[in-house]
């Protein structure tokens, strides 16, 4: 298995992007860098639908209407890269050549992202705001269970016993 460091790499924090990402409904194949900001110019179209800011941008032709949302409390958003593979003198470790067990690190956080929709106004009930809804069942369901709720299950009953 690999592992992942949140930690910054040096003494400096991790970049914090704010609302600076996106979710785009499509499938770029291309992982270089790029001057985003001079090709995608989101705008505030100033209308609000179910407490979302609806926002316009333009993406290859194609018109997006989107919100920025935060993420849940108590959850972060992390961008990883890869650990870099070289040895202080700029050479590449051994145990890199031949694929090993991956090393991922912290490059940037955030706490909110935007999601756009090429064919519908955001709303609340979009599969992508709804999801977020998983994370409370999730830590519901998961929540520890003690002898405590037990017994107020079992209407006052200590847990073993019988009436």
């Amino acid at each position: 298995m690999g592992t992942i460091d949140l930690r910054s790499k040096d003494d400096n924090s991790a970049a914090d992007l704010g609302c600076h990402v996106h979710r785009l409904p499509c499938c770029i194949r291309y992982d270089g860098p790029t001057e985003v900001s001079h090709y995608f110019k989101p705008k505030c179209m100033g209308a609000e639908i179910d407490g979302l800011k609806v926002e316009e941008a333009h993406f290859r032709g194609k018109k997006l209407q989107g919100a920025t949302i935060s993420l849940p409390h108590g959850y972060s958003g992390f961008v990883l890269g890869q650990k870099s593979n070289r040895n202080p003198h700029g050479k590449r470790k051994a145990s890199g050549l031949t694929g090993g067990n991956p090393c991922w690190e912290m490059k940037a956080t955030f706490d909110k992202l935007t999601y756009w929709n090429h064919d519908s106004l955001p709303s609340k009930d979009d599969t992508f705001v709804r999801s977020f809804h998983w994370l409370t069942a999730s830590k519901t369901l998961h929540k520890p269970v003690t002898a405590e709720d037990l017994a107020a299950e079992a209407g006052g009953e200590e847990p073993g016993q019988c009436s």
